[in-house]
């Protein structure tokens, strides 16, 4: 194939440029951006509520327009999913990012306006290739393919108005891409939004085994599973045997660091990049423009407005928000956003560091609250909870306690969730039916938890182990924090709490023993 590389470099270097001016200038970009959203916003419903119309700058906003999480605007979004026109954005939205819930639902809906798909992530999309591009005078990124992974429109949602398409927001923007795209990526549009997974990897193994592929873009939990395919199907050692002029992996959604050595065992180290980035379905946010520096620049101008919330207030109404010029290097912040797919100063749930204030440069430190995204699942604790008081309904269980984390892929076994529970009543049937039936529930509970468990193929049924009583008090002491404000972390996003848990454990089972 023809190297397009060096006639795409102008077509991406203003996206540096406009990087770089931001230097100094971050208060007058990101208000140009509010003024915009505002103006947009004028005539919608929530814009005639909060009277948008009469707001003068970033501090009446924020003292007028409540932070509003997802279930205070669910019904306003299952309005629009039904064909209601300007309500959190002007017009009629017709194309919506399911995603695992919140409290109030097993899955949350959030709206892709045409002003979303431009602004955010494709402009978004375009500043990831642009930065690559900067780093790489010698890249040839357009010399084959790109190798995108996307989901599909599965969902839950019954009689949607016809031309309304709900389902992940990798296959909204797939479906709605430009189709001068398309002679640079793969697969096909039929086989990228393919629901059954089943059927799916094959069909994308097929699909890239004999392509020319140059970079791949995707969720790494996914893309390990896949990319062990291709090796397998070609009889391969590495991607690389395969795909030799493979030099980019574009990566996010998930933490990369467990799965590095990972992809080091299958790929040829001299030859591959990794570049991080900030998406989700409520917008594009930064991207890593140093590979130095693993922090990420936030992108100033790309449909979204941040506010930053310290983590103590992350629950209030009106907390002390500051936006991002008046940000401190070094804080960790709750992100709050305001954007151009209707969502109004809406909590993320993640929280950021800020590593650079001029240019702006963040790192994603966690969540809000307790959760597993090992694998894109995107479990809370109220799924958790939830499912567990259902599964012990079903076997006649009682629980005292528990936790859980993951346990990560390896070259011989699939990743997996492991729960630690103090039972006070042993299931009926023992601790295998207990785990199919938690692991079921937890499937009814969240939306992203089920397509990652659907077939067994990204994420393997959910192993669980019995504590001895006691375990976790005796847990709690050890971190001198039994008595008082005494949590046990329902979950964790990795292993450092479940492993010394799992070393008490031990320690408890051999004294029973010895004692018998």
């Amino acid at each position: 194939m023809f190297d397009f590389t060096p006639l795409a470099r102008p077509i991406f270097a203003p996206k540096i440029r406009a990087c770089r001016s931001w230097v100094g200038n971050s208060a007058v970009v990101q208000r140009r951006e509010l003024e915009w959203l505002l103006r947009k916003g004028l005539h919608t419903l929530i814009g005639e509520k909060y009277g948008f119309r009469s707001i003068r700058g970033y501090d009446d906003f924020a003292s007028r327009v409540p932070v509003m999480p997802y279930g205070k605007i669910r019904g306003m979004v299952m309005d629009m999913i039904s064909g209601g026109k300007d309500i959190l954005w002007p017009g009629v939205t017709r194309s919506f990012a399911q995603s695992s819930g919140t409290s109030d639902g097993k899955s949350k809906y959030i709206p892709v306006t045409r002003d979303s798909f431009s602004r955010q992530h494709y402009r978004g999309g375009a500043y990831v290739v642009a930065s690559y591009l900067d780093l790489y005078p010698d890249s040839r990124l357009f010399s084959g393919k790109a190798f995108i992974l996307g989901g599909s429109f599965s969902n839950e949602l019954s009689g949607l108005p016809p031309g309304v398409r709900v389902g992940d927001l990798s296959a909204n923007l797939i479906a709605n891409i430009n189709p001068l795209a398309n002679a640079f990526r793969v697969p096909s549009k039929d086989v990228a939004l393919m629901s059954d997974w089943e059927e799916k990897l094959p069909a994308l193994t097929d699909a890239a085994i004999g392509q020319d592929i140059t970079n791949i873009s995707g969720v790494p939990s996914w893309f390990l599973t896949l990319l062990r395919s291709v090796i397998a199907k070609a009889g391969a050692s590495t991607i690389h045997d395969v795909w030799p002029n493979l030099e980019v992996f574009f990566h996010g959604g998930i933490a990369f660091g467990p799965y590095r050595e990972q992809y080091r065992a299958i790929t040829d180290s001299s030859k591959m990049r990794y570049l991080e980035t900030y998406n989700a379905s409520e917008g594009f946010f930064a991207v890593q423009t140093d590979m130095e520096d693993s922090s990420m620049q936030l992108l100033l101008d790309a449909g979204t407005f941040y506010e930053f919330v310290p983590a103590g207030q992350a629950d209030e109404e009106f907390p002390e928000a500051v936006p991002v010029w008046k940000v401190e290097e070094g804080e960790t912040y709750a992100l709050v956003i305001t954007a151009c797919n209707g969502l109004w100063r809406y909590p993320l749930g993640d929280t950021v560091t800020v590593k650079s204030v001029d240019p702006l440069k963040i790192v994603i430190a966690g969540r809000t609250k307790h959760y597993i995204n090992a694998f894109g699942e995107e479990l809370m604790v109220h799924n958790a909870d939830a499912a567990i008081t259902r599964a012990c309904g079903l076997t006649g269980a009682r629980v005292a306690n528990y936790t859980a984390a993951p346990v990560y892929t390896t070259g011989s076994s699939r990743g997996h969730h492991q729960w630690l529970i103090e039972f006070t009543e042993m299931p009926e049937g023992g601790l295998e039916v207990f785990a199919d039936t938690l692991d079921r529930c937890l499937q009814q509970e969240n939306s992203d938890y089920q397509a990652k468990r659907t077939h067994d193929i990204f994420l393997a049924r959910l192993k669980v182990e019995a504590a001895c009583e006691g375990l976790f008090d005796r847990w709690l002491a050890s971190t001198g924090k039994l008595g008082g404000q005494r949590k046990v972390p329902r979950l964790c996003n990795d292993r450092h709490f479940i492993e010394p848990m799992l070393d008490i454990n031990r320690e408890l089972h051999d004294m029973k023993n010895k004692n018998m």
